[in-house]
């Protein structure tokens, strides 16, 4: 199974890279970083930068696209290349997924159209524009399409798709390979979501 995880510039770090441990954890799974060229791409916080191994002409048919998101999300939504390549894609693909407001370059490729998705709680409402139900869940799976809402619910739902894709033992191996066992050290408080938004920039 060949994944590919398209990188744009601003991208969220954990969006891509922790569903690129669950998958490239598993027997049988090639994960690859795809851009409009092959290169280095840096993310939202401008100090990590991962190379994309091969352009989006390079790998044309993935078995799985995995679209992250991040604050370069609503210019990436700009880029022709990126969004014909995700549709083009998923013709082909067994799965089509996204991370957060990956959510949103999924709906403008045209996926999202009268399917429930979930994206990242601050922007969940952005989704309607793609004629998407909006539900807030952190995994949603609708048949080829399967979202994620925001960044640390790409673990999930990478060993959902790693479940689906295998079988429900394999995706439990590489969860305890990773420790994958959340206990946040403080509760969520709605309360806070001003300053919250503020730090995604």
């Amino acid at each position: 199974m060949h994944v590919a995880i398209p990188l744009y510039p601003d991208f969220t770090a954990l969006d891509a890279v922790g569903p690129y441990t669950v998958l490239a954890f598993a027997p049988g799974v090639t994960v690859t970083f795809v851009a409009g060229e092959a290169g280095p791409v840096t993310d939202d916080q401008g100090t990590l930068t991962l190379t994309a191994t091969a352009g989006y002409a390079d790998l044309p048919r993935p078995d799985v696209i995995v679209v992250p998101g991040g604050i370069g999300t609503f210019a990436a939504l700009e880029d022709r290349a990126l969004v014909d390549w995700i549709r083009t894609a998923h013709e082909h693909a067994r799965w089509t997924t996204s991370v957060c407001s990956g959510a949103l370059l999924l709906g403008a490729a045209g996926l999202l159209g009268g399917l429930k998705a979930t994206t990242h709680w601050a922007i969940l409402d952005h989704l309607s524009r793609y004629g998407a139900e909006p539900v807030g869940e952190r995994v949603v799976t609708q048949g080829r399409i399967v979202t994620a809402a925001g960044v640390s619910a790409g673990i999930d739902m990478a060993l959902t798709l790693l479940a689906a894709a295998s079988d429900e033992e394999t995706a439990r191996a590489v969860q305890l390979a990773i420790e994958y066992d959340p206990r946040p050290p403080f509760p969520m408080d709605r309360t806070l979501a001003e300053k919250a938004i503020g730090l995604l920039g």
